[in-house]
């Protein structure tokens, strides 16, 4: 997975093992004194709603790709109007199998100041997480189920953002 030649955003839904370096290194630029990286990793537990832990194996996520990519396109929109001066914007989600400590999903954000760049960037994960239709599926020792705590998808306007 390669950035793009133009531009200053990089969205995208992959089955190969994310970027993060790349995805980094992309979005510094001269104008921009602040990037934020964020790579949500598989961990080796979860907690569900009865209170259960378990060791958790692996994650396997599913997509509805057509549908992800335009919430990416619009969670860019509403980023850019909250935070005009944000540099360039990285939304990178995988799919398939992903095994503890690899990451699952990325957010990075430059701006020119730390405030924005870390405002912008919990906007853009917590947007992705609540608009985009990804589901996840849990693999543990003795089972399997699909991720707790699923919700409907919301438009990116309605997700409250850091400062906003």
């Amino acid at each position: 997975m390669q950035p793009p030649a133009s531009g200053n955003s990089w969205l995208g839904i992959t089955d190969r093992v994310l970027p993060v370096a790349t995805a980094y290194e992309w979005c510094v630029s001269p104008d921009c004194g602040a990037v934020v990286l964020f790579s949500g990793t598989v961990r080796d537990h979860s907690v569900d709603d009865d209170g259960r832990r378990d060791g958790v194996e692996q994650l396997t996520y599913e997509a509805y790709e057509e549908q992800v990519l335009r919430s990416f396109a619009a969670i860019e929109d509403e980023m850019r109007r909250r935070w005009p001066q944000a540099g360039r914007l990285v939304l990178l989600h995988r799919t398939g199998v992903v095994l503890l400590g690899e990451s699952s999903v990325l957010a990075v954000v430059a701006a020119p100041h730390r405030p924005e760049a870390f405002e912008a960037a919990r906007y853009a994960i917590d947007a992705l997480k609540a608009s985009a239709p990804i589901w996840k599926h849990e693999v543990w020792a003795d089972g399997a189920d699909w991720g707790t705590g699923g919700t409907v998808p919301v438009s990116p306007t309605a997700v409250r953002g850091a400062g906003r």
